[in-house]
């Protein structure tokens, strides 16, 4: 792919970091897109679907972790973290949560074209999730939280929107009830499947045409339970 079809996100707060990165990758034919802040980046990523990410952690209205976090439960968009955040501990963080990369201000040029390079080698052997996805009478929109039953947007409590969050993220597989256990009420609840019972019955009532009959959530016995797949 040649540089010039390739498009960067830069989301820090910082005017003249973004103009200092903006002028220097222009220069290297990149197709530059900037927000000054988390929530305005998280919407830039899914409207403009940006091939990678430069992302600094001290933004004004959330932490990049944040913002790391909510873009890896759709996106598999390349992220380089800049930042003064030298902790080791912090890095392994980061890169425990889906970054791709991490350097450290100020940084070389140099470096950071050659992190840029590896990151888009390997986004262009992997296929991004769609930010927003169909399911028959029901669609998810990943980067708002939202979820919609006949164009009607539907409440769900927190938890209830992380099961099908988790469901919807590998439509077609079977996701554990180990896995949905411990991701959304942690390791020391993993054998609770009780909890996960009463929370998918609350939730096809919300979702499912006949909650009796369900088309969306489709439970595998003894094993956990299946999202039918997209349209």
């Amino acid at each position: 792919m040649k540089t010039e079809n390739v498009k960067i996100l830069i989301i820090d707060d910082e005017k003249q970091i973004r103009k200092f990165l903006r002028v220097f990758l222009q220069a290297h034919e990149y197709t530059i897109l900037e927000a000054d802040n988390g929530q305005a980046g998280i919407e830039m990523v899914a409207v403009e679907k940006p091939d990678l990410i430069i992302l600094d952690l001290g933004l004004p209205d959330m932490d990049g972790f944040e913002v790391l976090t909510k873009l890896r439960e759709w996106s598999k968009i390349p992220v380089i973290i800049l930042s003064v955040r030298e902790a080791e501990n912090e890095k392994v963080k980061l890169l425990d949560a889906g970054a791709n990369d991490y350097v450290t201000k100020p940084f070389n040029t140099g470096e950071l074209m050659a992190r840029i390079r590896v990151a888009l080698r390997h986004a262009y052997t992997q296929e991004g999730k769609n930010p927003v996805l169909t399911f028959g009478h029901m669609r998810i929109d990943f980067p708002h939280h939202a979820v919609y039953v006949d164009n009607k947007k539907i409440d769900l409590t927190k938890k209830e929107y992380e099961i099908v969050r988790l469901l919807a993220s590998d439509a077609g597989k079977i996701v554990t009830h180990e896995h949905l256990l411990k991701t959304v009420w942690g390791e020391i609840y993993k054998d609770h499947v009780e909890y996960l019972r009463t929370y998918v019955a609350q939730i096809r009532r919300k979702i499912e045409k006949d909650p009796t009959q369900p088309e969306l959530i489709i439970t595998e016995a003894g094993l956990g339970y299946r999202f039918r797949e997209p349209d």
